[in-house]
Formats: C-alpha cells, sequence, structure tokens
C-alpha cells in the first residue's frame, strides 16, 4: 500500500499522469501545494475518482478553492497531523 505524494500542477508537470500509470488499486494520492488544481477540471476528476484522495486543507485555504473543490467519497480533506497519520498507515511513500 503506497501514498503517492503529488506537489506540482497537472498542467505544468507531468507527475500525476506518470503516478496514475503504476498505482494500485489499494493506493492512495495525497495532492498539496498546486497539484489541488487538478480537482477544479472534470477530465482529472473522472481519472481519479477510483482512487483515495487527500487534500491538505491548508493548501486549499491558501489557493482559496473550499468551496470549489468536487465533494465526492473518494476524496478526503486533511490537516497536517492527519497527513502523518496517513504516511504511516502506508507501506511506503513516493514523491513525484
Amino acid at each position: 500500500m503506497i501514498l503517492h505524494l503529488i506537489q506540482h500542477s497537472a498542467t505544468t508537470d507531468n507527475a500525476l499522469t506518470c503516478c496514475l500509470r503504476y498505482i494500485a488499486e489499494q493506493d492512495s494520492i495525497l495532492l498539496s501545494d498546486d497539484a489541488i488544481n487538478c480537482l477544479l477540471n472534470h477530465e482529472w476528476q473522472q481519472r481519479l475518482s477510483n482512487i483515495k484522495i487527500y487534500v491538505l486543507i491548508e493548501d486549499i485555504d491558501a489557493r482559496g478553492l473550499g468551496a470549489r473543490l468536487p465533494q465526492t467519497n473518494n476524496i478526503k480533506v486533511i490537516d497536517y497531523d492527519q497527513f502523518v497519520l496517513a504516511t504511516l498507515e502506508h507501506t511506503k511513500v513516493i514523491t513525484w
């Protein structure tokens, strides 16, 4: 079970695209920094719909995106303490 960390925007970096090539069913993705912007795009919402996604509340607030992010069952908004717990729950963490 791997936690994949994505920090860069999907429009300027291919990290998220590469990650999706290798992700397994039990893996999760944590979107932080500019990577959270992909959740505003319908195509990315569909591509990520079957994957457990974590998003840091601090990054949502910093970008003023709280009301604009989709409310779906696969997206969980977390804080830094929960981020640390997520890293401990997974057997490996990969930063793309």
